[in-house]
């Protein structure tokens, strides 16, 4: 059945109950007035999206960059709510849990899918553990890595997950290996209105599955092997990005790394991303791979460490790593007591560095 997406799907349920169109606003109004901080925020978004406007204004993270508002067309955010549904199988009737702010676009695309699918959607805080308390079973769910660390044990009444928002760690993808759930790690930005592809990190899964993308999706690479996206129901023209991939076709990929983040030291590019995969089984602390200006080498290989950690041991220790070229090995452990975040929990790379560079 196609979706409906001029008003609310008539199979759409929000918090158990049905509502038209105009008893949304409603909803959203009360929300605002009388709601959890969380609530408000989803009465906000309602409100937006009930509105006569084409468009809604959505933040961006500022992840990779400075933090700025950009426009997106509602059908658009339609369209991408469609491709979920198909490349999940998603029906009327499925169950769903919102527990993303719905102050970007992750959390707001969560009501949208159910807008648009007629999703049965529930609303929790977006705290760290967001199914401590939970009694439901859920066909779709979507979280940042932070909570699925901290959901582990607590996710058999849940079909399929997407986790996004940051990359997920080895260490991490090891945990859920025998969870029931299938868990798809996604790929996307806002600009592409949430993900455009998603790979299965769990369920026995290979060590490294490629990333497959959603319908009418397509991608190719640049000159630099970083990825270009086109997906014109989803966005205009072609969006060029700094991530550097290996492309397998049309529709499939292995993320490597920024291109942007690369170090040059003595003329070998090393790609911080990989190095940090190598390491996590090492390293129980957050932490980062960084080049540093150095008069010699141009830049200098150097471990970033949140937190007190005995440097001269762990310098040692990951210097006899075989798993490491010796221009992969550091030259510096440097601890710092906290590392920058975003305001929904992404690390702020070129901040944290630039902490040790004043």
């Amino acid at each position: 059945m196609k979706p409906i997406f001029k008003e609310a799907h008539r199979d759409f349920r929000l918090n158990g109950r049905s509502f038209t169109h105009e008893d949304l606003k409603e909803v959203a109004y009360n929300f605002i007035k009388e709601g959890e901080p969380y609530e408000i925020k989803i009465g906000d978004f309602l409100t937006d999206w009930l509105n006569n406007s084409e468009t809604l204004e959505v933040p961006t993270s500022g992840s990779t960059g400075i933090a700025k508002t950009i426009l997106l067309q509602k059908s658009k955010m339609v369209n991408s709510a469609i491709a979920t549904g198909v490349f999940f199988d998603l029906k009327a009737g499925d169950s769903a849990l919102l527990c993303l702010p719905t102050d970007y676009i992750a959390g707001k695309m969560m009501l949208v899918r159910a807008l648009v699918l007629g999703l049965h959607i529930w609303c929790v805080p977006p705290n760290s553990e967001p199914l401590v308390k939970n009694k439901r079973y859920y066909d779709f769910v979507a979280m940042i890595p932070l909570q699925l660390e901290n959901s582990i044990d607590l996710l058999y009444p849940i079909k399929t997950l997407i986790v996004g928002g940051a990359a997920v760690s080895s260490s991490l993808q090891k945990r859920l290996q025998q969870s029931k759930t299938q868990i798809f790690e996604t790929y996307g930005m806002t600009e592409t209105i949430t993900h455009i592809a998603v790979r299965r990190i769990n369920g026995n899964a290979e060590e490294q599955r490629p990333f497959r993308c959603l319908p009418n999706v397509n991608v190719s690479l640049d000159e630099r092997a970083c990825l270009i996206i086109e997906a014109s129901q989803i966005v205009d023209g072609p969006i060029q990005t700094n991530d550097v991939v290996k492309l397998l076709s049309s529709t499939e990929f292995e993320w490597k790394g920024r291109y942007d983040h690369i170090i040059n030291s003595g003329g070998i590019k090393l790609n911080p991303e990989q190095i940090e995969a190598k390491l996590v089984s090492y390293i129980d602390n957050r932490y980062l791979v960084i080049g540093v200006p150095d008069e010699s080498l141009g830049q200098r290989l150097v471990l970033l460490v949140e937190g007190e950690i005995d440097e001269k041991v762990l310098l040692e220790k990951i210097s006899s790593l075989p798993s490491l070229t010796k221009f992969e090995k550091p030259k510096e452990v440097i601890c710092l007591p906290n590392f920058s975040f975003t305001a929904n929990g992404k690390v702020q790379r070129n901040l944290t560095v630039a902490s040790i560079m004043s």
